[in-house]
């Protein structure tokens, strides 16, 4: 699908990978809908509050995109938590509600949007190439080497990576294509905020390259899962062949 010209949606494009996505798409020639619970500044895009693990919050998020710029051919997923914590700490087992949490933003709020985008998708016309939409979501690394502490954030974007190839066969009936990736360690405000040397350790773990990924490598890889038809149904790592120790 080219992406000049369509309307997009990007969850989380306030900060991070999601705002270098939603400026790159921008760049293309798309219709750019950002949604987030923070405001932000990107000059042509429409920034629209949405929690996107509330039903009737994302379903607003989408009336008001649609209002705007038309139905969305484009999703990308790029909301989400990443809090750590052990299941049994020292003040004993992880409370029920912090993993329910992480769970309902990174994996529930991921399906809420993929299931409110594609109902608009399908109604579409299809493009010359028989195509209707994209939607490309962010799963992670952690998804296959979670490591102590990210019990909830493997669980839930391990979640996201199997939820992919079955919502890809769905949608294929109507030229709906599904992916995902998964980054590894990227530098964005999370990581910013660490210590230099944190940085440091982290970039000298990564075989090659050995840096931190760039949010514009991320933005990249999404604008090539919009643009190539043969990409469906698979969960793409994006990591300069890291893998996660264990701590």
């Amino acid at each position: 699908m080219k992406v000049d010209g369509q309307a997009a949606i990007v969850t989380g494009g306030a900060s991070g990978l999601g705002r270098e996505t939603a400026a790159q798409l921008l760049d293309a020639g798309a219709r750019v809908a950002v949604f987030d619970l923070n405001t932000g500044e990107l000059p042509g895009a429409f920034f629209v509050p949405c929690d996107v693990s509330n039903s009737a919050s994302a379903s607003d998020a989408i009336a008001a995109a649609r209002e705007k710029h038309g139905p969305a051919r484009i999703l990308v997923n790029c909301a989400g938590i990443a809090p750590a914590k052990r299941i049994v700490g020292r003040e004993g087992p992880m409370a029920l509600e912090e993993f329910t949490r992480v769970v309902q933003v990174n994996l529930i709020g991921t399906f809420n949007m993929l299931r409110l985008a594609a109902g608009d998708m399908v109604k579409l016309d299809p493009l010359d190439d028989g195509e209707r939409g994209v939607i490309v979501s962010t799963a992670s690394v952690a998804a296959y080497e979670g490591q102590i502490g990210q019990a909830a954030y493997a669980a839930s974007k391990g979640g996201v990576a199997s939820l992919t190839l079955p919502a890809a066969r769905e949608l294929a009936q109507f030229g709906v294509r599904v992916l995902a990736i998964a980054p590894g360690v990227f530098m964005t405000p999370l990581i910013e905020g660490l210590p230099l040397e944190v940085q440091q350790s982290l970039a000298a773990s990564i075989p090659f390259p050995k840096r931190l990924g760039a949010p514009s490598e991320f933005a990249a890889l999404v604008r090539h899962c919009i643009e190539n038809r043969y990409l469906n149904g698979e969960v793409i790592r994006l990591d300069g062949a890291t893998r996660l120790a264990a701590r």
